[in-house]
């Protein structure tokens, strides 16, 4: 047992230096993208540079994180280790020219695809295979965020979409998930931190908690309404463009027509930073201001075009932003606070999309504080159970 906890550790710790880099990376072509506005007219060639690699070299790896869960639940031919480099580059020229992804995707298939390689030099068996999978996935996903026992608990949530799953390995999946995020605060590399000062006293006034209810809901129709968005698209892409390395070059210049429509870039990259105070931001949400109420849309609209013609990256920080942003439009149209609607959107949106709502509840424990436990359970378990049994992730199983 000694050594196989050693042998987690010691892939904990090359999965959290993997996500140091990745993102610090991310931080570099993000700052340059600011700074040279110009590099998004490039989009579309980056699209049909990133689709003529996946295209005629890698076509396997274009299962991404349904792969990965697919390579869990049956272990067999395993994840190529080539899916590492490969969705680190990918991700990193998407940022770069402004294509709206997150970069989760990018961290738990790094993970999944180192964990695959070191189980098959140790030549595990396909139950310790399984959970050096599952071990990838919650190293990745807590560095990546600053979440750890989120990402303990999103590598089991994530396998099937249902309230009850088997808690099997749970302890090598924490320490894998601390040791990860460790590593790479290590690196000092900084997380993002969420003003949420409101302090949800009023825990049984049924007034708030209908307002709160509502939140919940309404995340669960924005996720419906992503994941038909999404689907639609990249079946139109396919539909329409026959040749696959030019479906990424023609969502490239939809972004662009997009960016004229929307008069912003505040809807391109993971939408953290901005140069142009009068852009939005994560952090915008969590403030009264002058926000559109229909930024949500926005997000949601260049995520989908992004993600839906090929461009590769994740799913989730965009999900955060558009939950951060349904919030914030929410708080105004009920009368609620702020930040905390904000913060509630954010988790609520992320555990309909993901089927995680156990996940989700714990995470806002982690980012924004214990003192919102009630109204988070509340949202993340109405968007889980409104949103219908199909998430972002197709390979996840219904229990």
């Amino acid at each position: 047992m000694t050594i196989w906890y050693s042998a987690i550790v010691f892939l904990a710790v090359i999965i959290g230096c993997a996500s140091a880099f990745f993102l610090m990376a991310l931080n570099g072509v993000t700052q340059c993208r600011l700074e040279h506005p110009w590099l998004l007219f490039f989009l579309p060639v980056a699209g049909l540079g990133i689709g003529l690699i996946y295209h005629y070299f890698w076509k396997s790896n274009e299962e991404g994180n349904n792969l990965i869960l697919e390579q869990i639940h049956d272990p067999g031919g395993g994840v190529p280790s080539r899916m590492a480099p490969l969705v680190l580059v990918a991700t990193l020229v998407t940022h770069l020219f402004g294509g709206s992804v997150g970069r989760e995707g990018t961290a738990v298939q790094m993970g999944g695809s180192i964990a695959s390689s070191f189980g098959r030099y140790l030549r595990f068996s396909p139950e310790q295979t399984k959970i050096t999978l599952q071990c990838g996935v919650a190293a990745g996903f807590g560095a990546v965020f600053g979440t750890p026992f989120a990402g303990a608990l999103f590598a089991l949530e994530v396998l099937t979409s249902g309230l009850f799953f088997q808690c099997d390995g749970w302890c090598s999946l924490l320490i894998a998930s601390f040791v990860g995020d460790l590593t790479c605060r290590a690196w000092n590399v900084h997380h993002l931190l969420y003003d949420v000062h409101t302090v949800f006293n009023d825990v049984f006034s049924p007034l708030l908690l209908m307002k709160v209810a509502i939140v919940g809901v309404a995340a669960a129709v924005v996720v419906r309404i992503f994941i038909i968005t999404e689907h639609l698209l990249n079946h139109g892409f396919q539909k329409t463009v026959q040749l696959a390395p030019l479906r990424p070059m023609l969502g490239g210049f939809i972004i662009i027509v997009l960016v004229s429509l929307a008069g912003t870039r505040s809807y391109l990259g993971l939408g953290e930073w901005a140069l142009n105070p009068n852009d939005l931001t994560l952090q915008t949400f969590f403030q009264l201001g002058d926000v559109s109420y229909w930024a949500w849309a926005w997000k949601l609209l260049f995520t989908a075009v992004t993600l839906g013609s090929g461009f590769k990256g994740g799913e989730v920080t965009p999900l955060f932003f558009i939950g951060a942003a349904l919030g914030n439009a929410l708080s105004r149209l009920l009368g609620g606070p702020v930040d905390l609607f904000a913060a509630l959107g954010f988790v609520a949106v992320f555990a309909g999309a993901s089927k995680t709502p156990v996940t989700c509840t714990v995470m806002s424990l982690e980012l924004f504080g214990p003192t919102h436990l009630v109204p988070t359970m509340l949202v993340c378990f109405l968007s889980y159970f409104f949103s219908g049994q199909k998430g972002i992730y197709k390979s996840q199983k219904i229990a």
